[in-house]
């Protein structure tokens, strides 16, 4: 019974988008700006990435609250800490 555990860990392991392939989404997302599509994300990509990949990484993306998925298309939502110290800095104290 363990063996067939271990198989099931390599197999879905062996499957996994590589983290330069998540960087590239993640840049695209960023760069975007506004609500994109998955096929205008697909476009956007400097290189050609399968469709199950993709949906593995906005998985990811989505699970780790950097990106909303809405009926729309996609939105990065993550702010980085620059970004966040900056709006924290132009916010009204209560």
């Amino acid at each position: 019974m363990s063996q067939t555990i271990q198989i099931d860990r390599k197999e879905k392991a062996s499957h996994s988008p590589t983290l330069n392939t998540v960087m590239m989404v993640e840049d695209v997302l960023k760069d975007a700006g506004e609500v994109i599509s998955l096929a205008e994300l697909k476009r956007r990509l400097p290189k050609k990435v399968m469709h199950q990949t993709i949906l593995q990484v906005l998985d990811y993306l989505q699970l780790s609250g950097k990106i909303l998925i809405g009926t729309k298309g996609i939105l990065w939502v993550f702010a980085e800490r620059k970004e966040l110290e900056q709006m924290i800095s132009m916010g009204t104290e209560v």
